[in-house]
């Protein structure tokens, strides 16, 4: 079976208030332009289809639109909820369209509900394992502690068992919205930590014969038979240098997997620029980024007048604007400590910044506790 899998749409984002819509409707019809070129069978998505829970309509427009022609090709659709989705919004309606071909995993109760498909070799059970909110899933699930190793191999239990009783030759697909250790993140994912830790070990997968990812923005593997796509577009300048692709598996018939990407579109390149105003509007070796999306930084001794608006004469798409002088050192070391960092650790060091003294253990544990206990009642009201 040839399966294409991708994630992380983020229908409806912004880069630095840039409005996207386009260059994410430039990405689907590459998608759908795919999906007939290369005969593909099945489509994955790994999650975060949305970028927020209550999306944009024209957004939704878009992903109404993506369905509409995979149902006209008959090709089938399978999607799990991911953590910037609202499962029961995206879920509404789920068992009504599963008639078109478009399989919606968005609960606890998806994940051991396959969508089975056939090809000529047999059937292929693909598994939705939406984003599980450990807080809010582990006493359902029987997880002996809420945190995602714990709430994930729980899932994965329910997804082995139910396999154990399909035919002997059922290959297996499982879709996840995880951070799998060893996997390289970027500054645009929100952070999942959960008991202190983001990710999970790629063991919890075990008995799958292919796994497709998603959360984290770069494509790439963890193993041959576990990939995430990563996002079809830069969401931060830290994927500047990223490449964009989806993967095309083939799943044969003995269950070996085939992977190739298949390159995204870039409709606007993402550069960053570093130097004094005037060489950066007068240089001509900055010509080839003038139709880019840029992050300025001057390098200029005092602050220009009115820089960016300087900038942009040269440079219409520039979006992000830095000084590396000392009167804003203070600020840019901030945003590099911070950067990257999870709300608990920047939480520490606020505290630290204030007290003069590093958190004791106990103040440490309070602290990760009432993080979690946040980010757990907004989930828990956004599910009710």
């Amino acid at each position: 079976m040839r399966i294409l899998h991708t994630s992380d749409w983020h229908l409806g984002r912004q880069l630095h208030r840039e409005p996207l819509l386009a260059e994410q409707r430039t990405f689907l019809e590459h998608l759908l332009s795919t999906v007939r070129q290369e005969h593909v069978e099945a489509v994955v998505v790994a999650g975060d289809i949305f970028d927020r829970a209550i999306p944009p309509l024209d957004a939704i427009d878009l992903f109404n639109g993506v369905l509409g022609e995979l149902a006209d090709l008959q090709i089938p659709l399978v999607l799990i909820s991911g953590n910037h989705d609202s499962p029961r919004r995206l879920g509404v309606n789920s068992r009504l369209i599963e008639r078109a071909g478009i399989h919606l995993r968005t609960s606890v109760e998806d994940c051991a509900r396959p969508a089975v498909l056939h090809d000529e070799h047999g059937p292929v059970a693909f598994y939705g394992l939406p984003y599980l909110e450990p807080g809010l899933v582990h006493t359902q699930l029987g997880a002996e502690k809420p945190s995602h190793q714990a709430v994930l191999t729980a899932a994965m239990d329910r997804v082995r068992s139910d396999l154990a009783t399909r035919p002997a030759n059922t290959r297996s697909v499982v879709l996840a919205h995880a951070f799998v250790t060893g996997a390289d993140t970027s500054d645009s994912e929100r952070d999942i930590t959960a008991g202190g830790v983001p990710s999970v070990s790629a063991s919890v997968f075990t008995g799958a014969d292919y796994v497709a990812l998603g959360h984290l923005h770069r494509c790439q593997k963890t193993s041959e038979r576990i990939r995430y796509s990563g996002s079809p577009l830069a969401y931060s300048f830290s994927e500047a240098d990223y490449p964009k692709a989806m993967w095309l598996i083939d799943l044969d018939a003995g269950s070996d997997v085939t992977a190739r990407q298949i390159p995204c579109p870039v409709p606007r390149r993402l550069r960053q620029l570093t130097g004094p105003l005037n060489d950066l509007l007068t240089q001509p070796e900055h010509a080839e980024y003038e139709d880019c999306w840029l992050h300025i930084t001057l390098t200029d001794t005092t602050r220009p007048h009115m820089a960016m608006e300087r900038l942009k004469q040269r440079f219409p798409h520039a979006l992000k604007l830095s000084f590396s002088h000392q009167h804003t050192a203070s600020q840019e070391s901030y945003r590099s400590r911070v950067n990257g960092r999870s709300d608990h650790e920047i939480t520490l060091g606020f505290l630290d910044h204030v007290t003069g003294a590093p958190a004791t253990t106990p103040e440490q544990n309070l602290l990760r506790e009432g993080l979690e206990s946040v980010r757990t009642a907004a989930a828990a009201r956004e599910a009710s």
